[in-house]
């Protein structure tokens, strides 16, 4: 598991709330992102949304699919399609090592959370996840109840 990335103190953290619900997520990457100037503003406001959003690759590039970053207010006619696929700054060896486990063990790649990095870049990770079925969320929520009165009863304090 990678480092918790240093980030300006100020500067959002947009993330996926739903990616570690919905997947099973594997393998983290981390990846520049190829943005406009107002998408770079409109981040540093927080107006972005990765719901939806997932990672493609196509001609050995990586692309950033369904991430929606609203137009900036005082961007006026240098405004960005909200929607577009937003280019995934990669290695070529990890572009090649991604499409190779998505082709063949049948894994899809979803991002997880958008920062900025300490140097002001914007950065994107992204992680290789295997969808859950309805019994593996339930599952994964009973383990996580357990294990709560488990801590609950160690301390002492047994509320119900």
């Amino acid at each position: 598991m990678p480092k918790p990335p240093k980030t300006h103190p100020h500067a959002p953290r947009i993330s996926n709330k739903r990616a570690r619900f919905e997947f099973e997520l594997l393998e983290r990457f981390e990846a520049g992102i190829a943005l406009k100037g107002t998408e770079v503003k409109s981040i540093r406001l927080g107006n972005a949304s990765l719901n939806e959003a997932y990672a493609r690759i196509e001609q050995d590039q990586a692309y950033l699919v369904n991430f929606q970053v609203l137009p900036y207010e005082q961007g006026n006619i240098h405004n960005h399609d909200p929607k577009r696929p937003k280019l995934l700054l990669l290695h070529r060896r990890q572009i090649k090592k991604l499409a190779s486990k998505v082709q063949v063990r049948g894994l899809t790649l979803i991002p997880v959370c958008v920062y900025f990095n300490s140097k002001g870049l914007a950065k994107v990770e992204i992680a290789l996840a295997r969808g859950r079925t309805y019994h593996d969320r339930r599952d994964s929520q009973r383990k996580r109840e357990d294990q709560r009165e488990m801590d609950r009863a160690r301390r002492g304090r047994n509320d119900r």
